[in-house]
């Protein structure tokens, strides 16, 4: 199936774009996105509408699409409804025995061999996925779909976190470590445990605390 380009710029500006830390408090060039993935200006306008619907951009009359820099109140947001997610996922796939552990794992190794690569995206990109394998393996297909609904948050957020923190790549593996041997393991306390202690490390990375 073609991809219009409305969503090619749609997925390029939330992947991309939206990503990128230098991009906090500046305005998008629809010319230079449009030139970047070849299309016209008319479909990077309709991304940017969806966008600024979801509230990951603002539209300033006569000047563009602004990038506001993340907040401390949207940081906590997301860490808090990632944290409700992910921990429900973690009890429901340890009861059932479907506990993505070696997958997981996988995506562990996919991290370490990006560990200080320049391109911090490759690396938080695995992270989501690493997250997201915990989700889906709930099977509870609406609930995954409003997981992937976080994408955008969650790459922009770990981008950011990392560049705020020199030893965060290092620590981010440990931590999804403690989170894989604790579902190896069955321990549901454990997990929720490591998942929590996760997501608050990054939230004190994000905030300066």
């Amino acid at each position: 199936m073609q991809v219009s380009g409305r969503d090619k710029a749609y997925e390029f500006l939330k992947d991309t774009i939206l990503a990128d830390p230098e991009m906090q408090g500046r305005f998008i060039s629809e010319q230079d996105v449009a030139d970047r993935i070849g299309v016209s200006r008319t479909p990077i306008r309709e991304a940017l509408l969806l966008l600024a619907a979801e509230d990951m951009v603002q539209l300033v009359p006569k000047k563009g699409a602004y990038v506001a820099p993340v907040s401390g109140r949207q940081v906590a947001e997301l860490m808090e409804l990632r944290g409700m997610v992910e921990r429900f996922a973690a009890e429901h796939v340890l009861k059932a025995g479907t506990a993505p552990v070696a997958e997981m794992r996988a995506a562990i190794e996919r991290q370490t061999g990006l560990r200080g690569m320049a391109d911090a995206r490759d690396f938080i990109d695995v992270d989501r996925q690493f997250h997201a394998l915990l989700v889906a393996a709930t099977g509870n297909e609406l609930l995954t779909k409003v997981y992937e609904g976080l994408r955008a948050r969650q790459i922009r957020a770990g981008v950011v976190a990392l560049y705020r923190s020199e030893g965060r790549q290092d620590a981010v593996l440990l931590e999804h470590e403690a989170i894989v041997a604790a579902l190896e393991s069955g321990d549901v306390e454990a997990a929720t445990a490591a998942i929590s202690s996760h997501l608050e490390s990054t939230l004190k990375v994000l905030l300066g605390a």
